[in-house]
């Protein structure tokens, strides 16, 4: 198992040249499983594959766990209604709610099911309520309903609407819980976590995987022109890419693996604004989530609680042109909202 400090070795450029060239002399290690991000989804495959009886490495870039996207989201476990039916996203959607829901409550990581209206403010969004309505059923989302606009009110009285979809199955939780967590589990486990370390990209050997780390002081203070000081080559048996944003780009870094299969990445900016009035946490305006019908690039700026019960509307769709491989890599993203300043928002 490779230690929590990596090794330093070569000299190399940032834009991979061929494996013969530079990295022939440079020191390997091996290791049965690596999993590459420290977020959510790299947390729980770190955990399972633990539970399997695994060694199990997990490398990020950051001081920590969780410190990209799974601590800047909106904290709500969805039922699966939006997924095209007989899809992956759908499948896994509805049967990982259920799994989610059941861990939270053997553990006691706090969650609340508070459930969800995706409602239509207008006649025009009807036909695409219904659709989601339909939609959910074939994807097995339990207890749909349709409500008409009084029904609807009457569950939420500042709500303005034409009709609406509840789905009591949706909930929230604290997701930096469920994170220590899982990191709790896959270290009783005996999985290491090796934090500060970047992998930059890799190689294939026949039919092994080599990935090529640095320790993320080195690719920080790299001026993007001189070689790069390669940390290590790791053959893992098994490789798993759960680096978040940064996971198209790394996948395409994996010199010899088919590029046609790698999906593009579209990257996107969302600001939240909270409801800031004092009295807005002990009575919140809202019991339920509350969503507009989706639109493009996302699912509508909506209302979200969490469990202290503060109020957020968001997110906002910000497109982003281009992402830099190095800021990807060590999560340099930045997460300010365009012109912040000016569009800083105040509820009443």
């Amino acid at each position: 198992m490779l230690k929590q400090e990596v090794v330093r070795v070569i000299k190399r450029r940032f834009h991979l040249p061929k494996p013969s060239e530079t990295w022939r002399n440079a020191p390997k290690e091996k290791a049965e499983c690596v999993v590459i991000g420290a977020g959510i989804v790299g947390l729980a495959v770190a955990r399972e594959l633990s539970l399997k009886g695994k060694e199990v490495l997990v490398l990020d870039s950051a001081p920590t766990f969780g410190t990209a996207t799974s601590s800047r989201n909106s904290e709500v476990i969805h039922a699966g209604i939006y997924y095209p039916s007989n899809s992956l996203k759908a499948h896994f959607c509805v049967r990982g709610r259920k799994l989610l829901y059941h861990y939270c409550s053997q553990r006691g990581i706090p969650h609340n099911q508070i459930g969800k209206l995706i409602v239509a403010t207008g006649t025009s969004e009807i036909p695409k309520l219904n659709q989601l309505f339909n939609r959910g059923i074939q994807n097995g989302v339990e207890n749909l309903r349709m409500l008409d606009a009084s029904e609807a009110i009457k569950m939420e009285p500042e709500l303005h609407c034409v009709k609406a979809l509840l789905s009591p199955a949706s909930g929230i939780l604290d997701s930096h819980s469920l994170m220590l967590s899982l990191v709790g589990e896959a270290e009783t486990n005996d999985a290491t976590f090796s934090y500060n370390t970047a992998v930059i990209g890799g190689h294939l050997e026949g039919n092994q995987m080599v990935l090529h780390v640095c320790e993320t002081k080195t690719l920080t203070n790299w001026d993007g022109n001189t070689p790069l000081q390669l940390d290590l080559l790791l053959m893992p048996k098994i490789v798993v890419n759960s680096s978040g944003l940064s996971a198209p780009t790394l996948a395409k870094r994996f010199h010899g693996l088919n590029t046609a299969i790698i999906p593009p990445a579209y990257y996107a900016r969302g600001s939240y604004f909270i409801l800031s009035n004092a009295n807005s946490t002990r009575h919140p305006p809202f019991k339920h989530l509350i969503y507009p019908v989706p639109e493009e690039g996302g699912l509508g700026v909506h209302v979200t609680l969490d469990l202290d019960g503060q109020l957020k509307f968001g997110p906002d769709v910000e497109w982003i042109p281009h992402v830099p491989d190095t800021t990807n890599f060590l999560n340099k993203c930045d997460y300010l909202s365009f012109e912040s300043s000016s569009r800083r928002r105040h509820f009443p």
